[in-house]
């Protein structure tokens, strides 16, 4: 048994998630960020290029990249912005 072998995201085509309606969750997200934190779109900007890169090559995301873009975002957007819910809803779908 290997000791890599822990429960996580499913590794296949799909790899668990629906990209696509990710990518359409981040052209909301990235309009919110904005208008809200232009400061803060690079980050945004890190989770959507992620995700493309993830349905152009039909691998998993980078979930490295994503979750440190998601900390760095919800540390930066204020309680009660759109920008601090979509970066809520987009770590409760990837489960990071």
């Amino acid at each position: 048994m290997s000791t890599y072998n822990y429960p996580g995201p499913p590794n296949g085509p799909a790899h668990g998630l629906d990209l696509d309606g990710l990518l359409r969750l981040t052209d909301g997200f990235l309009e919110a960020l904005h208008a809200e934190y232009p400061g803060l779109v690079p980050c945004g900007e890190v989770i959507r290029e992620a995700l493309e890169e993830a349905a152009g090559d039909g691998g998993p995301p980078n979930r490295g990249r994503i979750r440190s873009a998601l900390e760095t975002l919800s540390i930066g957007a204020s309680a009660g912005t759109v920008s601090l819910a979509y970066t809520q809803q987009l770590a409760h779908v990837m489960d990071l």
